[in-house]
């Protein structure tokens, strides 16, 4: 773990895809005036950055060919330069850069999606992300969003959530992010089916597998509203923390 010292209050948010993580995180920022790091971003840009090499190797790979992938993602990882910048404008956005290009429309696709499931598999990528990421959450007043967030990137988080929902409900969901973007929207079983590959190769690799932290609060938002997801994370937030409205 890096010696780096949090200089104010974090808060790890996890949970698999599909489960609202990105826009309860973004609004939750918003309402505390906290920062809002996507970490899911840096694998997907890892991913798609590799995927624009022709660098991702496909299901079934040889042993050979997944230790050669694994040493040109960790070579990446390590010599990119990464950063989030808060856009202004009509529409204020958090944008990704990688080496000072703005990468971050280029990283919902499906395909990136299943390539930073690979991507986050390997040692050496994790490592060299995982100092990343205290740094910039230790800066405090930090909201982070990913998969191993409350476990192993910041399992001294002063809060935990793991956010759920259902399979159907999640697939609904991205679905419904492919067609607002204008994206060539897969079958309604095709969406399922990768959310199902995905959850299993997040939740069964060797390194930093995806799991709820034993302190973490769990929330299901199958069921639920943004605006209600939110509401529930802000109180609990405000009266762990001592803050006012």
């Amino acid at each position: 773990m890096s010696e780096i010292l949090k200089r104010g209050p974090v808060v790890a948010i996890d949970g698999p895809a599909g489960t609202g993580k990105s826009s309860a995180t973004k609004r939750l920022a918003d309402a505390l005036g906290f920062i809002h790091i996507d970490t899911g971003a840096l694998y997907r840009s890892i991913a798609s950055l590799m995927l624009q090499r022709g660098g991702i190797v496909e299901e079934g790979a040889s042993k050979e060919e997944l230790e050669a992938f694994g040493v040109r993602a960790t070579e990446l990882a390590r010599s990119v330069h990464l950063e989030f910048k808060r856009v202004a404008g009509k529409n204020p956005a958090n944008r990704i850069f990688a080496d000072g290009k703005d990468i971050t429309d280029f990283i919902r696709t499906s395909e990136v999606s299943m390539a930073a499931s690979r991507v986050s598999a390997v040692s050496g990528v994790r490592a060299a992300l995982l100092g990343l990421q205290r740094q910039m959450g230790c800066v405090g007043k930090s909201i982070l969003e990913g998969r191993d967030i409350g476990t192993v990137i910041f399992p001294d988080a002063d809060i935990k959530f793991f956010l759920t929902a259902s399979v159907d409900e999640r697939a609904k969901r991205r679905l419904s992010e492919l067609e607002v973007a204008g994206a060539d929207a897969p079958s309604f079983q095709e969406v399922k089916t990768q959310i199902i590959a995905r959850d299993h190769g997040d939740s069964s690799r060797a390194i930093a597998p995806l799991k709820k932290a034993e302190d973490a609060l769990q929330i299901d938002t199958s069921e639920l509203t943004l605006d209600e997801v939110v509401k529930t994370m802000e109180t609990w937030v405000r009266e762990r923390l001592g803050l006012s409205k």
